[in-house]
């Protein structure tokens, strides 16, 4: 049941987001380190949002991975001690 309400939330704020990125749709002008271009603001705000949802994500993966690893090494461990 949590899933669930987690993906409906997801999808409620991706909605929100749509909306509110839809609405600013004139150009701005954004400031690089080797220049200047002008983007249209709905880019730069799905742009953001699509960053940050790798960001996390990217962290969950290791978090994830970092835990698998030491659930195996705790398992390693734990067969160990019971044969001896």
């Amino acid at each position: 049941m949590k899933r669930q309400w987690s993906l409906i939330l997801a999808i409620i704020f991706a909605i929100i987001i749509a909306i509110f990125a839809v609405i600013n749709v004139e150009p701005v002008e954004v400031d690089y380190l080797f220049g200047k271009a002008e983007w249209p603001l709905v880019l730069i705000i799905l742009g953001s949002v699509f960053m940050g949802g790798f960001i996390i994500a990217s962290a969950g993966v290791v978090r994830i991975l970092t835990i698998h690893r030491r659930l195996k090494v705790a398992e390693k461990k734990m067969r160990n001690y019971k044969l001896s």
